[in-house]
């Protein structure tokens, strides 16, 4: 057993780590905060003194801001729906006995390493262009009128290229959920004559409820704020601006740090209370 020695001993050599944890976190959060108070212009003056709560009120009253987070929570519901539906399908299927299983599973995994804005210009340029892209041939091909993606179903097009990169997370930690699953109980099932999806509604799919909770929590905190795969495809236009990308044109194209500032600070609240409200789900299903 550790002693009271060994246990100093640990906090002392954590502490330089966690000191510099909370400097990493604590410090761009008071200075943002400390700037939502101000009027602080930098192409037009610079500081120009105390604001209090206008920037706050300016920015919840913009005729942006609603519809900002609404679409935020469409693209992370969107992605949520589609990552776990077709994740666990990927699972089952990448459990099953196959050649060159271990091969497809690195292919199945590998768009989850590439990067946002890379997957995003692969999508916009080689699949969804309505003149050269893969999808405009197969609808030529069917004799429709090619589809143009990013300004016809432009917040489509973000959910569809979103879920592409964040499909290979759910489906890695799905899988690892599914070769958990006792195959004993499986085949005593199969004995006494349940059907493929009574064993897939009542002994699979249960299994998989913590795996579940725990992609939804993890991707909903990133989706959130999802950034790189708008500013690439459409520039926020076509009703896909979500809060983070009305937060960059407040504090870059407007040049005005103290209302980008509160709008970041809403967006901070705004992951709270999302996170708390899936922490508490996520506790129920660890607990059962």
């Amino acid at each position: 057993m550790a002693t009271q020695h060994s246990r100093s001993a640990a906090r002392l050599m954590m502490a330089p780590a966690v000191v510099l944890l909370l400097g990493w976190m604590l410090v761009p959060l008071v200075m943002t905060l400390w700037f939502s108070f101000r009027n602080y212009l930098p192409l037009r003056g610079g500081d120009l003194g105390w604001a209090g709560f206008d920037n706050y009120v300016r920015f919840i009253n913009s005729s942006s801001f609603w519809p900002s987070v609404s679409t935020t929570l469409i693209i992370v519901g969107g992605v949520l729906a589609i990552t776990i539906v077709f994740g666990v399908l990927l699972a089952l299927l990448l459990d099953q006995p196959m050649w060159g299983q271990g091969i497809v599973r690195i292919l199945v995994i590998a768009p989850f390493f590439v990067m946002p804005t890379v997957s995003a210009l692969v999508w916009k340029n080689m699949f969804m262009d309505p003149v050269n892209g893969l999808f405009a041939h197969l609808w030529k091909f069917f004799g429709a009128a090619p589809v143009e993606w990013l300004s016809q179903a432009s917040l489509t097009s973000i959910i569809i290229i979103v879920s592409w990169q964040w499909l290979p997370f759910a489906t890695l930690i799905l899988l690892t959920a599914v070769q958990s699953l006792d195959g004993e109980q499986l085949e005593a099932s199969e004995m006494d004559g349940a059907k493929p999806l009574q064993r897939f509604g009542f002994i699979i799919l249960p299994h998989l409820s913590r795996a579940i909770t725990i992609v939804v929590l993890i991707q909903t905190i990133f989706l959130l704020s999802i950034f790189a795969e708008i500013f690439v495809t459409t520039g926020g236009s076509f009703g896909t601006r979500t809060l983070t990308y009305l937060i960059f044109q407040r504090v870059l194209e407007s040049q005005n740090i103290g209302l980008g500032s509160a709008g970041g600070i809403y967006a901070v609240i705004l992951a709270n209370i999302i996170a708390i409200f899936l922490m508490r789900i996520v506790g129920k299903n660890l607990d059962a």
